[in-house]
């Protein structure tokens, strides 16, 4: 599959596309209403930030306990689960005068449930799309949750000029509602992937043998590090840019775009292979450039070129799909997005503390220096990376362990 006409020629990816861009917007949206809401109440920039973007570490929690409930509960039930708790989560935002500990306890119990449920998606879209298929089909994904980040962002900067938070959250519950709608009705019914029953056990268990195969913790590794601490490096645009940051996360999200364009839609297979190491490297090289000061069109050009290594993770991803037991496959490719989402929180964390410490420009280039040198090290892991044929995972044994 090779072109954007044969991939939206499925039904059942046109419904989880379309239900995944309404709940991007609703989550856009409905985060700048509650980070809005909250500067306001409480006048604390460490709470803002936090009802905005602290949502991803309760996947941590998520991946140490029922991150099997990806494999064990039939997909399209666990996406609407997940779709209707989201719902219910916003709708709970819209009620006036909540305590702000009450509505930060709502956002991380959502979050919560969609990083179990989060990997059924990834290894659904595989189950949908014809052998060789879920590279453009990821990449298309990715594109547009960037694009309706954007969207929701900036709709949502527009909605505050006119309503209330409140208005915005009830906005951002409808578009959760079109959401869960088309996940139940546009997705067919299909078995669990796994027999047994979501538990901390299981959850566990499967979490060590994923780990213990020498390729999928490279893949791991290297999905999860050098982007982070690139993330770190745009955590910094705002300091760095102030007013003007703006223009830097558009060019971000440009060569982001581009790359996932690229990579996705125009290389083949064996081009994507090749793609990888040039790739992962372009990723943190220009924000080294950073400890020149530049201004703010060649910062934006550095920017832009730098995002485009992001695509590295689309082979990558392909990789892990191929090295994933079958009726594990919800809870590694959950396990990954998880472990990719907590790394850019944390890394975001420490890119702040680095520029309270020491000049901006100086902590961005700190932060690609250490992705660099993160990528060196983990370069010749990926020799044990190579697609393989993996056979099941026993319900009590541990999977073989790679070359």
């Amino acid at each position: 599959m090779r072109t954007y006409s044969e991939l939206f020629a499925i039904r059942e990816f046109r419904s989880l596309f379309l239900a995944n861009c309404a709940g991007i917007a609703a989550h856009t949206s409905s985060a700048l209403a509650l980070g809005s809401l909250t500067y306001a109440v409480t006048g604390s920039a460490a709470l803002t930030a936090l009802s905005m973007f602290g949502a991803p570490l309760a996947g941590v929690l998520g991946s140490l306990t029922l991150l099997s409930a990806a494999d064990s509960l039939p997909p399209r039930r666990a996406l609407t689960l997940a779709a209707l708790v989201a719902l219910a989560g916003t709708a709970v935002q819209a009620v006036p005068e909540l305590p702000i500990g009450l509505r930060l306890a709502v956002i991380l119990l959502v979050a919560y449930l969609g990083s179990i449920t989060g990997g059924a998606r990834w290894s659904l879209l595989n189950d949908i799309m014809p052998p060789g298929g879920y590279v453009l089909a990821r990449s298309t994904m990715n594109a547009s949750v960037g694009v309706m980040q954007i969207a929701g962002f900036g709709a949502g900067g527009l909605l505050l000029v006119w309503l209330t938070p409140y208005q915005v959250f009830l906005i951002a519950t409808a578009l959760r509602a079109l959401a869960a709608a088309m996940t139940w009705f546009g997705l067919r019914e299909r078995p669990a992937r796994a027999g047994e029953r979501a538990s901390l056990g299981r959850t566990m268990r499967i979490n060590r043998e994923l780990w213990a195969d020498r390729g999928r913790r490279a893949l791991y590794l290297n999905l999860w590090l050098p982007g982070g601490l690139v993330v770190g490096c745009e955590a910094l645009f705002l300091p760095y840019a102030g007013d003007r940051a703006g223009f830097l996360f558009a060019a971000g999200a440009l060569g982001m775009l581009t790359g996932d364009i690229v990579v996705g839609r125009f290389l083949s297979p064996a081009a994507r292979r090749r793609c990888v190491q040039p790739l992962r490297f372009l990723l943190p090289l220009p924000y080294l450039a950073f400890l020149l000061h530049p201004d703010l069109p060649p910062a934006m050009l550095l920017a832009l070129v730098a995002s485009v290594g992001f695509a590295a993770s689309l082979p990558m991803q392909e990789w892990l799909i191929d090295r994933s037991p079958p009726e594990a496959r919800g809870q590694t490719l959950g396990l990954q997005q998880n472990g990719m989402m907590t790394g850019q929180a944390v890394f975001a964390a420490m890119a702040g503390a680095l520029a309270d410490v020491m000049p901006t420009h100086r902590a961005v280039a700190l932060l690609a220096g250490l992705s660099l040198a993160v990528t060196l090290l983990l370069t010749r892991s990926l020799r044990h990376a190579r697609p393989v044929t993996v056979p099941a995972v026993a319900a009590g044994q541990a999977a073989p362990v790679g070359t």
